[in-house]
């Protein structure tokens, strides 16, 4: 999808999801056609003309400034990763596609294999481009994967054995979702993560749900339930970075804490 098209989707998606009444519009106002805030309202609340408003919308406004980009976002009530994407739409660099992801420095390997803990590195597609034993012991063995299918959201939302161990499929989706959307405002070019995109539209009916309204979202930390198959029922921690040298590449680690019986699964997966 071109950027103008993906900023007037995303645009309509935060103006339904406001309701006039609660930005002081009284609801009674005439017919709505659509949920949410009318485009003239919008324009009212950011301070801009009902027109400047409706190019924006349509990706003809190329010479937005910062600051009508801060008016639409505190009316639109976006949220930093929301405001980000929107700056990123509003602005396409051009870029024809995005690096190729599939492979990881040498250190990062080597990091990889000092973590005792499950450890994965990620791209922005959310390919797996390395990873360590533990890692392996916890979800599968990667190697014996082709390599089109070490991904995070293929595994999760389209793999029936490895998905179905995680109960929690729509938290899960919108996770995707959210990091896959800023991904394709960065790299709207980038023909593998559009093909991605797709096949997770077609076949997770949990992952077009969230896709249609637009969730973007990045994550730093967090939880994840996994119902593993010789570990049992465990609810582990995780912590996501990036690498200043690879800014697209993620390190993603699963940890427990002391003296529970995820520690004890942990340190049985890293001795496996």
């Amino acid at each position: 999808m071109e950027p103008a098209q993906e900023l007037g989707e995303f645009l309509r998606s935060r103006r339904a999801r406001i309701r006039p009444a609660d930005v002081g519009f009284a609801s009674g106002s005439g017919p709505r056609r659509v949920p949410g805030l009318r485009r003239e309202e919008v324009a009212y609340l950011a301070g801009v003309s009902v027109d400047y408003y409706v190019r924006l919308e349509q990706g003809r406004n190329r010479g937005v400034s910062d600051s009508v980009l801060g008016a639409v976002a505190d009316a639109l009530r976006m949220d930093d990763d929301e405001r980000a994407h929107l700056v990123r739409l509003a602005r396409p660099d051009g870029a024809s596609g995005a690096p190729d992801g599939r492979t990881a420095r040498p250190g990062v390997r080597q990091l990889l294999d000092w973590i005792c803990a499950p450890a994965l590195a990620v791209d922005h597609r959310l390919d797996i481009v390395a990873w360590n034993r533990p890692a392996c012991a916890l979800i599968t063995d990667f190697a014996a994967l082709p390599p089109t299918e070490r991904n995070m959201a293929r595994l999760h939302l389209l793999d029936a054995e490895i998905g179905g161990r995680y109960p929690d499929v729509d938290f899960i989706a919108r996770e995707v979702v959210g990091q896959l959307r800023i991904a394709a405002g960065r790299y709207p070019r980038d023909a593998a993560l559009h093909r991605l995109i797709a096949q997770l539209a077609a076949k997770s009916p949990e992952f077009r749900h969230h896709w249609e309204r637009h969730a973007v979202h990045t994550k730093s930390s967090g939880f994840k339930r996994v119902n593993h198959p010789e570990a049992g029922p465990l609810t582990l921690a995780y912590e996501i970075t990036h690498f200043p040298q690879d800014p697209d590449l993620s390190l993603l680690v699963y940890t427990a804490a002391a003296d529970t019986p995820e520690a004890q699964a942990l340190r049985v997966m890293a001795n496996a």
